[in-house]
Parts: structure tokens; sequence; C-alpha cells
């Protein structure tokens, strides 16, 4: 028997496939108006907040998609792991990295109420400085040996 993908799941790959400063407007048949959403660097409430929160992110970076590696759920939960291709003028010369994370969803009334992001601040921010970057690296490289 073939397992069946909660709708809100597929809403949310469907949007986050395609996401960027053009389509933010989709963002509302994924959240819910009381969305929870979480981050390493943020907390923010209401869906209101939320699409703000967006629009001033793809506003200041040159490009950002994710690509859906795997993902587990229930009927009221989910988690995602994935892999943000993701580009800003200020890291790296605005050369595209990657990041590798994962987030926690819950559902109600088949949009999304909670949003966790899982990821290293770290990798993602710091290492992208030029000379910040490389003594974070240098400090990892160590702590791996």
């Amino acid at each position: 028997m073939d397992a069946v993908i909660n709708p809100a799941l597929i809403k949310f790959f469907n949007v986050y496939g395609q996401l960027g400063k053009d389509n933010l407007s989709q963002l509302s048949d994924v959240y819910h108006h009381l969305v929870i959403f979480e981050d390493p660097a943020h907390k923010i409430e209401g869906f209101s907040a939320l699409e703000a929160y967006f629009f001033n992110l793809y506003q200041n970076i040159n490009s950002c998609r994710f690509v859906i590696n795997s993902y587990v759920e229930d009927d009221h939960e989910a988690f995602v792991q994935w892999t943000m291709h993701f580009s800003h003028p200020r890291l790296q010369n605005g050369k595209e990295r990657t990041l590798e994370g994962c987030t926690q969803l819950k559902f109600e009334q088949d949009k999304v109420i909670y949003h966790r992001d899982y990821f290293d601040m770290g990798e993602m921010i710091y290492e992208g400085l030029p000379m910040f970057g490389r003594i974070i690296r240098h400090i990892k490289s160590r702590l791996g040996q």
C-alpha cells in the first residue's frame, strides 16, 4: 500500500521549490496565520511578521533555492532535510554557497503552524566572511583531530 503524503507538506515542497522575490505571496498558501517560525537567529510569530521577514530576506540576497533531500512525516508533523543554494553579495563576493539543514514542521488546518529550521549559522554566515571564515574553518579542522 502506498503512503499518502500530507497535502500541507506537498504545498510546502511546491512553494519552496520555486520560492523567489517575485512569488512570496505564495507563502500564504503554506502558512497558518498564527504560525511560529524559528531558526538559529530568529523567532517570528504570526504570518504578517513572517511575510515581512521573507520580503526583507529576499531583498538582500542574489539568489536562494532549496533542494529537498528527504523527509519523514505523520499526520500532523514532518521533518525535512534540505540543501539551500544561496548567494549573498557580502559573502564570498556573491559566489553561490550551499548549506545543509533540517526543518521541523507542525500542521494545523492543512497549513504550517510551526516551522523550526536547524542549521549551522557559523557555516552559513561566518565561514563566508573573508578573514573570519578562514579562522572558523581552521578551528573546525582542529576540532576533528
